[in-house]
């Protein structure tokens, strides 16, 4: 990637990076990162030490994103080692993304909130941080991305539905610099195996004019123009994972890794998935592979998952919990298509030809992951480790491998959304690129 040719982009809350790799195969570059937990930022740092290794050195990232807001010259000295290191002066830094911690907003963080009020978890009032920082850095445009929980949050139990979504799109709004629309989009509608529903919000600064967009009263980014039409083409399960399934007759769990491909890519998102960063050809059969550790069940889980085989998915009631119901993964979609959403708990699905769940490969594949993409830290946790405490006021959690790529935006789904952005960012209808002009900007 030649970032002299690249829009640039600062990615806030990065996670493990799902969102920024899908801008950078967008043409996009990242320049800077935040991401407040350790292993989410080293595997978000490993995977870009190709393309940019000055993303290891602390000046180029950030742990807690208050820190960038605590201290009065921080952002100034920010956008001079900017300018100094790539060339973006004030107001020519093309996009901010981010996605604020969402726990308590989606209906799984909501359960393991302990009952707490949202407006006492400080990782629900991230969002105005973020906006703080876009209004002082002005870039050109930004992307705020959440989940659909979002949209009917309440702040307080005895709260007004919805309340919340107020107060961030009404933030977010009132940088007054800005277009600003949103909509309720869906990973499958874009070729991504998972329907998984995400809150896009972009806001795209006046002066930058394109043919692509509309300066209508809507507040739907996608009749506004800010959103690419939906595409569809999302693979099935077979498709996507069948290379990776191992066709041991036996059943077993409790094999040696995976550590080599065991057949050839066969299918298009096969071939892409396992195409290394730059190159032109997929892995080969026999070549290195990693991340497809099996989860060792026991006996009995053994049993139930190639009883639920069996029996179509059906789990007999001698294996049914209280706790959750597992589902069988289809290798084929529905006439509506993907109907599942990959989260934090690997133990939600069964593999489709195998009876264990998901390794972490299969589960990173599932967010458009590429094979040479590698993770940091544990594979997995469980707990208030991962979940945390709201109310004895332990929010500090571990993301394990698994917890990261759940959290992750679907790298499918944010490379169409960059490919969109750039082609407004780039084909600007008049004036200069990156230019701050108030004169230029149209009423919101």
């Amino acid at each position: 990637m030649d970032p002299s040719n690249s829009l640039k982009v600062m990615d806030l809350f990065a996670g493990c990076g799902g969102l920024s790799l899908g801008l950078e195969n967008a043409g996009f570059y990242p320049v800077f990162v935040n991401e407040l937990n350790d292993d989410a930022r080293a595997t978000y740092i490993r995977n870009r030490l190709e393309i940019n290794p000055d993303l290891a050195r602390p000046e180029f990232h950030a742990a807690d994103v208050k820190s960038m807001l605590s201290s009065p010259s921080y952002l100034a000295d920010l956008e001079k080692r900017l300018e100094e290191k790539f060339g973006i002066k004030h107001g020519e830094l093309d996009l901010i993304a981010g996605g604020p911690p969402c726990q308590g907003f989606s209906g799984i963080g909501h359960r393991r909130s302990y009952s707490v009020d949202k407006k006492e978890l400080p990782s629900n009032h991230l969002f105005q941080d973020m906006a703080e920082i876009i209004r002082r850095l002005e870039p050109r445009a930004f992307l705020f991305e959440n989940v659909r929980g979002l949209l009917n949050s309440k702040w307080t139990s005895d709260g007004q539905k919805g309340e919340i979504w107020q107060a961030v799109h009404a933030t977010f709004k009132g940088l007054g610099k800005y277009r600003v629309a949103y909509r309720l989009v869906y990973a499958k509608d874009y070729g991504v195996p998972q329907n998984r529903p995400r809150v896009l919000m972009i806001g795209i600064r006046k002066d930058v004019q394109s043919p692509l967009v509309n300066d209508s009263a809507s507040d739907d980014a996608l009749e506004r123009g800010f959103l690419p039409k939906p595409t569809g083409g999302a693979p099935s399960l077979e498709e996507l994972l069948g290379d990776l399934v191992a066709k041991d007759p036996s059943g077993s769990t409790a094999a040696a890794p995976m550590t080599k491909y065991a057949s050839a890519a066969t299918t298009p998102v096969q071939k892409r998935l396992r195409t290394p960063r730059g190159g032109k050809e997929p892995a080969r059969k026999g070549a290195p592979l990693t991340e497809m550790e099996y989860t060792n069940h026991s006996p009995r889980v053994l049993a139930k998952f190639k009883a639920m085989h069996a029996g179509n998915g059906r789990i007999p009631e001698e294996f049914k919990t209280k706790k959750f119901a597992q589902k069988l993964l289809p290798s084929t979609w529905g006439p509506s298509g993907p109907s599942i959403t990959a989260t934090s708990l690997p133990d939600d699905y069964v593999h489709f030809a195998e009876p264990r769940i998901l390794t972490v490969r299969e589960w990173a594949r599932l967010q458009m992951f590429p094979d040479w993409y590698q993770f940091e830290g544990k594979k997995t946790t469980g707990g208030l480790r991962r979940a945390g405490n709201p109310r004895e006021g332990v929010f500090d959690r571990e993301v394990p491998k698994y917890t990261q790529i759940g959290n992750a935006v679907p790298v499918g789904l944010a490379e169409a959304v960059g490919r969109h952005l750039a082609e407004i960012l780039r084909r600007p209808a008049g004036g200069a690129r990156g230019e701050l002009d108030p004169k230029a900007w149209p009423s919101t």
